[in-house]
């Protein structure tokens, strides 16, 4: 089945919700009159901002998401699914609906200084990006990120937009510190397919300035080439590592794409419209890592896959790097700086005049 084309959406049509019995059916398709559906935007009236996870597949516990969907679109986001419970549709309304937490830095910072607080990394854009267009107009972000420098907590952060340069006075800051990493996610160095892949990201081109405006300014700083999709951008895994480690990139990480849920229909969908002759081959190798699924879920197997394939692709990322002169990364995340500000502390020998 083909949609009409919508400018800048990597969704043309919304899925029924797997929790829902009543779909709704519309006699045009979304998009045939003409018309582009806006972006509409609701307040997360949650009471608390740090969310917490037990994955031994990511590298922080706590996390903040500032944003809940995001306007970039990528066809592939696994975070796609999480919109169906709240009541939305995995498709174009995971980039039309957005919910903002207007208060994330307020209860941020009433959580850092509660005294149960244990100063930990905190993981900033782990679900949806903290730079998606709104961003800019919000500055959530910059303000989450002021509140963590106030108080020198560790952040880590991932995002694909290079409105993060907007911020480098603060992450300057937080690196005096060793209290920041940040991961850039480039996926394609292809224009033609980032446009209709993650149509409301950041060009490959300007990924790569973020990455070295932020090594410039002294930030630690890496980039994800992820997802690699078999028989998309698979074949770039080269000039990715390349392209990453000449912009000043310190590590070089990725991800086999997974496709959670309904994220597995919103992907075929998307084949079928862009790449129908690639379709049944991307979806066959995609299975080949997940034990013949579109997903595994299992802790070890979720991002990285099983299989043949899966160590072909280690193993031309792991050449691609040595290649590129790219060496491991002893860099580590401190909370020994932590302070609640205004708060009297136990002085150390550093303070005791001698």
């Amino acid at each position: 089945m083909r949609y009409s084309h919508l400018k800048g959406r990597g969704i043309h049509h919304n899925p029924q919700n797997r929790f829902e019995t009543l779909e709704l059916s519309l006699d045009m398709p979304i998009g045939a009159d003409g018309t582009q559906p806006a972006t509409k935007f609701y307040k997360d009236t949650s009471k608390t901002c740090i969310a917490y996870n037990s994955s031994p597949d990511i590298g922080y516990n706590a996390s903040i998401n500032p944003y809940r969907g995001c306007e970039h679109g990528c066809v592939y986001c696994y975070a796609r699914q999480t919109h169906e419970y709240l009541g939305f549709s995995a498709g174009l309304d995971f980039e039309t609906r957005i919910m903002v937490k207007t208060d994330a830095p307020a209860l941020l910072r009433k959580e850092l200084s509660a005294k149960r607080w244990q100063p930990q990394v905190i993981g900033l854009g782990g679900v949806t990006d903290i730079y998606q267009p709104v961003e800019r107009r919000l500055g959530l972000t910059r303000q989450c990120l002021e509140v963590l420098l106030a108080f020198r907590n560790p952040v880590a952060m991932v995002t694909k937009n290079q409105l993060i340069t907007r911020d480098i006075d603060v992450l300057r800051e937080l690196a005096a510190f060793d209290c920041v990493s940040v991961a850039i996610s480039i996926t394609t160095l292809q224009e033609e397919l980032r446009r209709v892949m993650e149509p409301r990201t950041s060009t490959a081109e300007n990924r790569l300035r973020a990455v070295r405006a932020l090594a410039d300014a002294g930030v630690h700083v890496g980039v994800l080439t992820a997802p690699i999709i078999p028989g998309l951008n698979d074949h770039e895994i080269p000039a990715l590592v390349q392209a990453s480690v000449e912009a000043g990139a310190k590590f070089v990480g990725y991800t086999l794409v997974h496709l959670p849920y309904s994220v597995k229909d919103v992907f075929a969908s998307w084949l079928e419209q862009h790449f129908p002759d690639r379709k049944e081959r991307v979806l066959n190798r995609i299975r080949e890592t997940r034990g013949g699924k579109l997903n595994d879920p299992r802790f070890g197997y979720r991002m990285h896959g099983q299989g043949e394939y899966a160590k072909q692709v280690r193993a031309l990322h792991t050449q691609a790097k040595r290649k590129a002169g790219l060496t491991r990364s002893a860099f580590k995340l401190s909370t020994e700086f932590f302070r609640v500000p205004g708060r009297a502390t136990q002085p150390t020998l550093f303070d005791v005049a001698v």
